[in-house]
């Protein structure tokens, strides 16, 4: 995360309001009409699409801003598929889907997202971006929603920090605020270290870090989940007493048989 890379998100939160998505406001910025079919956007879904292509192409969109924006860190996809999963939730908040229906029907067979990057290596398409992040798609919407509140919270830390921490103090509020809200998520997503939950929580975390690497008085997050810890915990006690239970079964049915013997004898 950067301050470039939050200027683009605030675009966008400029441009495309709920408003503007449901056609309530009829003005659509000039820059993103060259992302609809026909120079015009008419459809919510379309609009959206508009939204992703400019964000696609603003950190991706060839050696420039792929190196100097984005600056080479592919983790900026994890924040527009949660800035997708909030615009989709704004236009279908009746239903509790995943982006994967938006992905099959706007993303996967336009040539846009499917067009050669020019000059970088390693990604070929925005699609391949998309891909190699594509578990993160079966998050449904409205948990993206939530953590779309903690990127922007996060976003507006990192444009009004100063470099040289002389403003710190005044981002402390934001900071705790923050670290309150990721609390939630490690106890209400965590699943394990490789679950798509974790991912979204490691990419909000090492942002999290690199700004208080400049605010040192920001407070630390927690790094566990506690009900998760405490599941892991069990689970193995649980075991053991299961089979404790069994040898001593197996002890006790020995020792009576040979008392048995004893008697008989």
């Amino acid at each position: 995360m950067s301050v470039e890379v939050c200027k683009r998100f605030e675009s966008i939160r400029k441009w495309l309001s709920y408003e503007v998505i449901v056609g309530i406001h009829k003005n659509f910025d000039e820059n993103l009409n060259k992302y609809c079919d026909k120079g015009s956007c008419d459809d919510p879904f379309e609009k959206v699409n508009a939204g992703c292509l400019y964000l696609f192409d603003e950190f991706f969109g060839g050696f420039t801003p792929f190196n100097s924006v984005a600056n080479r860190n592919i983790n900026i996809v994890d924040y527009i598929l949660i800035w997708l999963g909030y615009m989709l939730n704004l236009t279908i908040a009746k239903d509790n889907g995943s982006i994967e229906t938006f992905y099959n029907t706007y993303i996967n067979n336009d040539r846009r997202y499917n067009t050669k990057i020019k000059d970088v290596t390693g990604y070929h398409t925005y699609n391949d971006l998309i891909y190699i992040k594509e578990d993160l798609m079966s998050i449904d919407i409205k948990t993206m929603s939530k953590f779309y509140d903690a990127f922007i919270l996060l976003c507006d830390i990192c444009t009004g920090v100063d470099e040289n921490s002389s403003n710190c103090g005044n981002y402390l509020e934001k900071a705790k605020k923050f670290v309150e809200i990721y609390d939630e998520f490690n106890e209400d997503y965590y699943n394990g270290r490789d679950s798509p939950y974790n991912q979204l929580l490691s990419t909000l975390s090492d942002d999290y870090y690199n700004l208080k690497s400049i605010c040192y008085d920001f407070p630390l997050l927690p790094t566990y989940s506690r009900k998760y810890v405490i599941k892991s915990t069990l689970i193995p006690i649980a075991f053991i007493f299961v089979a404790v239970s069994i040898f001593l079964g197996i002890a006790y049915k020995v020792n009576n048989k040979s008392i048995k013997q004893y008697i008989q004898h």
